[in-house]
């Protein structure tokens, strides 16, 4: 009966090990989309307590290793958000840099996207709707 138990044990942690590499497939970054993808998992905005809702743009490249190569840049910023909100949502977003980078290229897409620069949204405020007027851009 041991040896049936042994056997059912065996036979658990190579259905696990199977599963845990086939989940980890699944996070590999293989295309563009999936760069985005694996971001928005990371990305956390601050509190309303702490900063107005806004939408920010940073451009940000990787190396082959998928670590950040030179300094990300931010190069949108909602035109009505304050200096304290923009401060939030800057450290927001290099803290989201942090957690996912660095970015589980595949091969392919390593050599795809090295040094490429990628412009990454994050938006945590509702669309405007049709009927508003247009809110006027601050570019950082």
């Amino acid at each position: 009966m041991a040896r049936c138990g042994d056997k059912l044990l065996l036979v658990a942690v190579v259905l696990l090990l199977g599963v845990s590499s086939a989940a980890a497939e699944d996070r590999q970054v293989n295309t563009i989309q999936d760069i985005f993808r694996h971001l928005r998992t990371c990305w956390k905005p601050p509190p309303a307590a702490k900063a107005r809702p806004l939408d920010i743009t940073v451009v940000v490249s990787f190396n082959r290793s998928g670590d950040i190569l030179g300094h990300p840049r931010i190069s949108y910023e909602s035109a009505e958000a304050s200096d304290n909100d923009r401060l939030q949502y800057r450290i927001a977003v290099m803290e989201a840099l942090q957690r996912c980078t660095p970015m589980p290229f595949t091969e392919a897409m390593a050599g795809a996207a090295a040094g490429r620069p990628f412009a990454i949204q994050f938006r945590s405020r509702k669309t405007p709707d049709k009927t508003s007027p247009p809110t006027q851009e601050r570019r950082a």
